[in-house]
């Protein structure tokens, strides 16, 4: 009988999770070179305790020159080198949200400003009754939505669509 190395590692969680960034770090490392952008990576621990849901346990650093082009467009080609990243490191579902992947304090910047827009719209719909339906986002973002309303007895959090246009819809609880 096979079993994976998951099922067989009795390293710690956070050790486990160490061992996913260090092949996303090499895979990361492998490939900025060739894609003519002058940015290096810092790896260094979050600073997440149990209650804490949207810290990263490690945060991958982009840094150098062209960060702001990594920047443009809301991010997209961060959220692209998080993307390959993770999967060429085959890191379980379960465990991505405890890596993160930032430049210049963006993703950190932006969890605050997803957090604010889901108690704007949890107003809204107290307020008004109706649905309130967010753009689609990546499923990180949308997490993060669900995640700031969870303690809130008022309102509700779905997702839906389908991949690229899947989104955020909160309704009242009724």
């Amino acid at each position: 009988m096979m079993t994976s190395s998951a099922e067989t590692n009795t390293a710690s969680p956070r050790a486990q999770v160490k061992d996913y960034v260090e092949r996303a770090e090499k895979f990361l490392r492998g490939v900025l070179p060739l894609s003519r952008l002058t940015l290096g990576l810092e790896v260094k621990p979050g600073n997440r305790d149990e209650q804490d849901l949207e810290t990263p346990d490690w945060v991958i650093h982009f840094v150098g020159q062209d960060e702001d082009l990594l920047l443009e467009n809301h991010g997209e080609l961060l959220a692209a080198l998080e993307y390959l990243a993770l999967k060429v490191a085959r890191v379980p579902a379960e465990l991505t949200e405890k890596i993160g992947f930032d430049c210049k304090d963006w993703r950190f910047l932006r969890v605050q400003e997803l957090k604010l827009s889901a108690e704007a719209a949890a107003e809204r719909v107290r307020a008004t009754g109706d649905p309130f339906v967010f753009n689609p986002m990546i499923a990180r973002e949308r997490r993060i939505l669900h995640m700031a309303l969870r303690d809130d007895a008022s309102v509700r959090t779905a997702g839906e669509g389908m991949r690229h246009e899947r989104k955020v819809v909160i309704y009242p609880a009724s």
